[in-house]
């Protein structure tokens, strides 16, 4: 098992009870788009036994983690995939479902807390990302987490940016990176404070 502790979220191992949400999120269609993918159709029922599967049989060069607030809530997933055990490199990628979770450092959070483990743990020397051409929020959020635009990528009828982040690029910036996250640790705290009922 694995947990993963960031500012404002956890990542962990996905678990069974994740399957009715990621259900929910699969068939969004506004979700697909961002992800260059089409809704689910499938009943529930088929893609939960594909689910016990994938959980029973992970593919080998992946690691699929569910992203939660720090109270426990389920908003989302992370992982790492295709990993190259000689060039020591992995393509990365996320989903927010939840939309009450973007834009509020949560996405920035997850994948920074990724990067961590995978450079720390995995000793991997580059990680990297395909997004949409389009998709512009996504490609700043990257760049905060220390990606940087390589080339264009035309897949499936579909144009994508694919971004880098090198291993000794992350640890020059690791001091930047670690402030940023002491304002949002500040924030996280304030904003718990402030829900606080007077007594």
């Amino acid at each position: 098992m694995v947990t993963l502790r960031g500012a404002r979220i956890v990542l962990r191992d996905k678990m069974l009870e994740d399957a009715e949400q990621d259900y929910i999120w699969r068939c969004d269609p506004e979700l697909a788009r961002l992800d260059a993918t089409y809704p689910l159709t499938m009943t529930f029922e088929r893609f939960l036994k594909s689910y016990q599967d994938q959980l029973k049989y992970p593919t080998p060069g992946s690691h699929h983690f569910a992203t939660e607030t720090l109270d426990g809530k389920f908003i989302g997933n992370c992982m790492y995939y295709d990993l190259d055990s000689v060039n020591m490199e992995a393509e990365l990628g996320i989903v927010l479902g939840d939309r009450d979770y973007w834009s509020n450092a949560f996405g920035y959070d997850a994948v920074v807390t990724l990067l961590e483990f995978m450079f720390d743990q995995r000793k991997l020397k580059r990680v990297y990302l395909h997004t949409l051409e389009w998709n512009k929020r996504a490609q700043r959020c990257f760049e905060k987490c220390g990606f940087v635009p390589v080339r264009q990528v035309r897949r499936l009828s579909h144009d994508f940016v694919r971004m880098e982040v090198l291993r000794d690029d992350w640890y020059a910036l690791a001091e930047e990176r670690l402030n940023q996250r002491y304002v949002y640790r500040d924030r996280e705290a304030t904003q718990a404070k402030e829900a606080e009922p007077e007594t």
